[in-house]
C-alpha cells in the first residue's frame, strides 16, 4: 500500500464507567488461566463504509461528533459491566479496578475507505491502532485502547486493543457484542441500570499460584523478523479441501482441521527446507474451556477461559490426512484425559513435562487461535454491520489466526512466519490451490 496514507490524531480521552464499580468487585483475582497468559494486546479492527450518497467532507466536524458521541456514551455504559477493562492489571495476581477507564483516540486518515479495503494491507492497519501487539499496560496505561479512524469518505474503522491478561477470543467478542448493543439504545432511553459480570468466577475453579506471580512471564511468544500474510478460504475450496483430507480415520474433518492442517503441513515443509534437517514439529491449538469444565456456570464465564491442546509430528514426509487425523486425536485425547477440564495440576504437571512450549529448542511451534463463529460480523453500533473485520500485523513467530469470513462459511486467516519461511509458504502450490493470497474485500 502506497505510503502517502497518514493517520492524523485529532482527539484523545479517557472514558470511565458510567457508574462507580461495587466495592466489592474492586480487586479482581486473576485464575491461573490468567496467569498463564502473555502480557500481550489482542488487536481486532471492523471497517464500516459510508452508505449514504455522495462526499463527505473531512471537516465536516458534525459526522465525526455524532458517532463518537455514540461511541463514547455506549462504552461507558459497558464498562460499568466489563469493569476490569477500566482499571489496573497488578503483576501477576490481580486487577484493581480503580475505574481509571479506557484509552479513546480518534483520527484522521488521508484517504477513502475503499483505498485500504480494494488492497488490504496487514503491515498499514498497524497505523490505524492505538497501540503494539507486544506493549504493556505499563506502557500504554491502559488495559483497553480504542482508536476511531474516520476516512475522507465518511466511513470509519474501528480499532481495538485489549490486554490479554483481562481478555480471551470469547470475552473479547462478548465485550464488542455488549458495546454494540449498548449503542443501539437511545441515550435519553430510560433503561435499568447495567449488571456487571462476574469476571472473578473462574479463579474459584483455578486459584491462582504463588509459582506464576513473578516479574517474568511463565509464556513468552517470540519475536522475530516475521512477515504477516492474509489467506482466505472460500465456501466450495474448502469442501474440495475436506474431500482431499477425509479418511477412515476422520471422514468428516471439520473447516478449521483442514485449513489447519494444509496451513501447518506448507509452514512445516517451508521451515524444513530452509534448515535443511528434519526435525519435530508442534501445532498448539486454543481450547475454549467453558464447556469442558463439567460446571454450568462456566459457559459463558468472562476473562480467560482457555487451554491448548498439541499435535505433534516427527514424520519426514507428511500428508493432509495424517496431519488432520493427528489434530483430531490430540482433541480426543484432551476429552477424555480431561473430560471436566483441567485443573491446576494437571496444568502445572503439562507444564512442568512440555517445558515453554512456546520456545522449546529444537522443535518447530505452531500456535493456532480459532476465532471462528464468534459473531463479529454482527457488530452493529447503528451504521450497519461491519463490511470487513481484520488483524493487523503481529510481528510474533509462528502465529495462525483463524476466523470467519463475512458469509459465515469461508475462513479468513492470518499468518505469521519468519521471512524466509514465509516466503515459501506463500509461494506453496498446494496452498494456493485452496486459499486466495489477500484478495480484494470490496
Amino acid at each position: 500500500m502506497s505510503t502517502d496514507i497518514q493517520v492524523e490524531i485529532i482527539h484523545k480521552e479517557t472514558i470511565t464507567p458510567s457508574s462507580p464499580t461495587l466495592p466489592h468487585h474492586k480487586v479482581v483475582e486473576l485464575s491461573f488461566l490468567d496467569q498463564f497468559i502473555p502480557e500481550v494486546y489482542v488487536p481486532l479492527i471492523l471497517f464500516y463504509p459510508n452508505h449514504t450518497d455522495g462526499e463527505v467532507d473531512t471537516n465536516h466536524q458534525s459526522l465525526i461528533a455524532e458517532k463518537c458521541g455514540i461511541l463514547k456514551a455506549s462504552l461507558s455504559k459497558t464498562l460499568t459491566q466489563f469493569y476490569p477493562l477500566a482499571g489496573k492489571f497488578q503483576y501477576n495476581d490481580s486487577f484493581c479496578c480503580d475505574d481509571r477507564g479506557a484509552a479513546f483516540i480518534v483520527a484522521r486518515v488521508n484517504c477513502r475507505i475503499s483505498r485500504i479495503l480494494e488492497n488490504p494491507d496487514t503491515e498499514m492497519l498497524k497505523c490505524l491502532f492505538p497501540a503494539a501487539v507486544g506493549s504493556t499496560q505499563a506502557l500504554t496505561g491502559h488495559l483497553l485502547l480504542v482508536q476511531i479512524n474516520f476516512f475522507e469518505c465518511g466511513g470509519m474503522a474501528i480499532a481495538i486493543s485489549i490486554s490479554h491478561k483481562v481478555a480471551d477470543a470469547f470475552t473479547f467478542s462478548t465485550f464488542i457484542k455488549s458495546w454494540s448493543a449498548a449503542a443501539l439504545v437511545p441515550s435519553s432511553t430510560t433503561d435499568h441500570p447495567v449488571v456487571p459480570a462476574d469476571f472473578g468466577a473462574a479463579a474459584f475453579l483455578y486459584p491462582p499460584q504463588d509459582f506464576l506471580n513473578s516479574p517474568k512471564p511463565l509464556v513468552e511468544f517470540i519475536q522475530g523478523k516475521c512477515i504477516t500474510r492474509r489467506l482466505v478460504f472460500d465456501a466450495s475450496r474448502i469442501a474440495a479441501l475436506k474431500s482431499k483430507a477425509a479418511s477412515a480415520s476422520v471422514p468428516n474433518p471439520t473447516r478449521v482441521e483442514v485449513v489447519s492442517a494444509l496451513i501447518w503441513k506448507c509452514a512445516m515443509e517451508a521451515s524444513r527446507s530452509n534448515l535443511g534437517s528434519i526435525r519435530p514439529s508442534l501445532w498448539c491449538q486454543a481450547v475454549n474451556m467453558r464447556k469442558r469444565s463439567g460446571q454450568a456456570f462456566t459457559e459463558n464465564i468472562l476473562g480467560n477461559f482457555v487451554w491448548r491442546f498439541a499435535a505433534m509430528t516427527v514424520e519426514s514426509e507428511v500428508d493432509l490426512q495424517s496431519l488432520v487425523t493427528a489434530l483430531r486425536k490430540s482433541i480426543e485425547d484432551f476429552k477424555v484425559n480431561y473430560p471436566n477440564g483441567l485443573t491446576v495440576e494437571n496444568a502445572y504437571q503439562l507444564i512442568k513435562e512440555s517445558g515453554n512450549f512456546f520456545a522449546r529448542e529444537g522443535v518447530d511451534n505452531y500456535n493456532c487461535t480459532s476465532w471462528c463463529w464468534l459473531p463479529l460480523y454482527e457488530t452493529n453500533f447503528g451504521w450497519g454491520k461491519p463490511y470487513w473485520v481484520s488483524f493487523p500485523s503481529l510481528q510474533l513467530k509462528n502465529i495462525v489466526i483463524l476466523m470467519d469470513a463475512k458469509d459465515g462459511n469461508g475462513i479468513e486467516t492470518s499468518l505469521t512466519f519468519l521471512e524466509e519461511d514465509m516466503a515459501k509458504v506463500e509461494s506453496n502450490k498446494e496452498l494456493l490451490a485452496y486459499g486466495a493470497l489477500n484478495p480484494t474485500v470490496i
